[in-house]
């Protein structure tokens, strides 16, 4: 059996990395013998244009004149790396689909080791796991294992530490999740919902192929809030949790102050507390509403039918790209 895999790469800012990340993958398209004797190529290469700053269509339009097995899809506007990715996703056609970045920090050739974890276990996704730190800086790479434990805290599993943009799908899982997934929803959290069986291999990354990523902080705290608000309803119990842990607070500290003053162990007099008090629980109920709020939003852009990505014909503003 030869297992066929569709590489996906959303593509932002692609124009100095592409060209030679595709020769990597070009080897990969003759058939290939992974460590455990498994027999694989690549058997399509989906290259999805998120209407990046620079010219990416017309490297991505040079590779599809030069290898045939080159597809682009073309988005209508930047709808965001993950929207991208599922719209990889449901074109591709393989067996298993790989998702890597179009940076080069991944190597394609690292496929197979990730090819021999899902086959070998029975898997149904697998995430590469970094043996070295990525690329991108000590404050980026902190904030982000912080985020990564806050989810796990929250939903109650250590999956999301496994959470990487390096993975291989089984092509039916894929292809479903595409189908179906909608707005504002975090890919990562999505794959958890209908897979049963995930694994993880170790693998080193690489320094990437341009001098500067494309996530400013603000975009990663937006992928991050993404990811809470997908998770489920778990931040809503804790947001009753801590207002319910909040009115026994209040409750014992009222009784305290009562208690004081009968036996004279305190004068109580003044605003300090009372307004100690009135700034905490209205942070609390503030928060609340901010969160409740967000979940409406989302709700309201799925039943309002807001799509997850339009796809065209064309690179956006190029009317004839032959």
């Amino acid at each position: 059996m030869i297992h066929k895999i569709s590489i996906v790469i959303p593509v932002f800012r692609g124009q100095e990395s592409l060209i030679r990340l595709v020769s990597e993958i070009n080897v990969l398209t003759k058939i290939q013998k992974t460590t455990l004797g498994y027999d694989y190529k690549v058997n399509e290469l989906i290259l999805v244009h998120d209407c990046g700053p620079d010219d990416s269509y017309k490297t991505i339009i040079e590779l599809e004149q030069t290898y045939l097995y080159i597809r682009p899809i073309w988005l209508s506007r930047n709808f965001g790396q993950h929207a991208a990715t599922l719209a990889g996703m449901a074109s591709a056609t393989g067996d298993w689909v790989l998702t890597i970045d179009e940076d080069g920090q991944h190597n394609p050739e690292e496929v197979s080791k990730l090819l021999d974890t899902a086959v070998l276990n029975n898997l149904q996704l697998v995430y590469a796991t970094p043996l070295n730190p990525p690329p991108h800086g000590f404050l980026r790479n902190y904030f982000s294992k912080i985020a990564k434990k806050i989810v796990c805290v929250i939903i109650g599993n250590s999956l999301p530490m496994r959470f990487n943009s390096f993975r291989l799908v089984e092509g039916e899982i894929a292809r479903n999740l595409a189908a179906y997934c909608g707005t504002g929803v975090y890919l990562d959290i999505g794959l958890l919902w209908i897979t049963a069986n995930i694994g993880q291999t170790p693998i080193s990354l690489r320094n990437e192929y341009r001098p500067k990523g494309n996530y400013s902080y603000a975009k990663l705290i937006s992928h991050f809030w993404k990811m809470i608000l997908t998770i489920g309803t778990r931040p809503l119990r804790f947001i009753t949790l801590i207002g319910i842990c909040s009115a026994l607070l209040g409750v014992v500290a009222a009784c305290l102050a009562i208690y004081g003053k009968i036996n004279g162990y305190v004068q109580v007099q003044g605003w300090t507390s009372l307004l100690i008090a009135i700034t905490f629980f209205s942070g609390v109920i503030l928060a609340s509403l901010g969160l409740i709020a967000e979940y409406l939003a989302v709700t309201l852009s799925i039943s309002m039918g807001k799509p997850l990505y339009v796809v065209t014909s064309h690179p956006t503003g190029i009317l004839d790209h032959k």
